[in-house]
């Protein structure tokens, strides 16, 4: 193992398990100091434990430096003392993961307001927190990595999870947008979609997964070219925390997949098909005309009707 990270302090948001220790122990095995951030909860966001301290006191068994934050990402003033332990401990914090979330998962037409706003709350609202905060120092010091979890159930969509799904594209949403308001600082900001059989993972019941799969919708794109027992979190981390390095300093504002052994960079958002009118604008006979010869010859209803069970 090498120290490409020797003399950076590093903060790992919901470090506790899965894909944050993961990625807190490879930073710290890279020679990082690290605030591992775990507020303990269930999947749910519900209850409290001292996870963090295991990962803290698992690092410091081998050599590296950790202290433990339980503080919630989604609050405002809270995630201003996470990335502030950073600068109390290590002196500064130059790098941020945001990893931190929960599950409500439900049908979109069976869920409730509360499970809608406490999973924006921690994924989309708490990466804001935190990077806002982490960023005000890191633009004062012109330096800085922000890598944040986003997740294939936004960038595709897996049903049963409106929230989720809708947080995780915000997050590659404010990705994109971050990393054009601190790039010239020498800062940046890059999300990654990971794929792992995790403690939020395994939550997902068998029904769901059959489900998803019989309309095209998979949970694990990788799930047929890779054994199982390689979805392990600690097959994301290296690429976590190869952004956090000096050699990625040019790897600005995008979105990647990893999982067990592939890697994928998305593309932005771009139009596949285009349909002009030279003059005046399209009327509703004409697009019902033109619209299945052109964009929607080969489009697939991802949910098609089914008739009543």
């Amino acid at each position: 193992m090498g120290k490409r990270l020797e003399g950076r302090a590093a903060v790992v948001t919901g470090a506790g398990r899965g894909i944050g220790r993961a990625i807190a122990e490879l930073l710290a095995a890279e020679g990082a100091a690290v605030v591992v951030n775990d507020l303990g909860g269930e999947v749910t966001g519900v209850g409290s434990s001292r996870v963090a301290d295991e990962v803290v006191d698992a690092i410091r068994a081998r050599g590296g430096r950790a202290v433990a934050n339980y503080d919630s990402v989604a609050d405002f003033a809270a995630a201003a003392r996470i990335v502030g332990t950073a600068v109390k401990e290590f002196g500064a914090i130059d790098v941020l993961v945001n990893n931190a979330g929960i599950l409500r998962d439900r049908m979109l037409f069976n869920m409730s307001e509360e499970e809608w706003d406490a999973v924006v709350a921690v994924h989309l609202k708490g990466t804001f927190n935190c990077t806002r905060h982490a960023l005000r120092l890191m633009r004062e010091r012109r330096a800085g990595r922000v890598v944040s979890i986003s997740s294939t159930s936004g960038v595709y969509g897996n049903s049963g999870q409106a929230n989720y799904g809708a947080a995780k594209d915000g997050i590659a949403g404010l990705t994109r947008v971050a990393a054009r308001d601190v790039g010239r600082y020498g800062i940046t900001v890059n999300a990654v979609c990971p794929g792992a059989m995790t403690r939020m993972s395994q939550t997902v019941p068998q029904t769901a997964r059959v489900a998803r799969a019989s309309r095209g919708i998979s949970t694990g794109l990788g799930e047929r070219a890779f054994p199982l027992q390689h979805f392990g979190p600690e097959n994301v981390a290296p690429f976590v925390v190869w952004l956090a390095t000096d050699a990625a300093r040019n790897v600005n504002g995008q979105t990647f997949l990893a999982m067990a052994g592939m890697i994928s960079l998305l593309n932005y958002p771009a139009p596949v098909r285009t349909i002009y009118k030279r003059e005046g604008r399209w009327t509703p006979e004409e697009i019902a005309t033109i619209f299945p010869h052109t964009f929607g010859m080969d489009l697939v209803n991802p949910a098609p009707p089914q008739p009543p069970s």
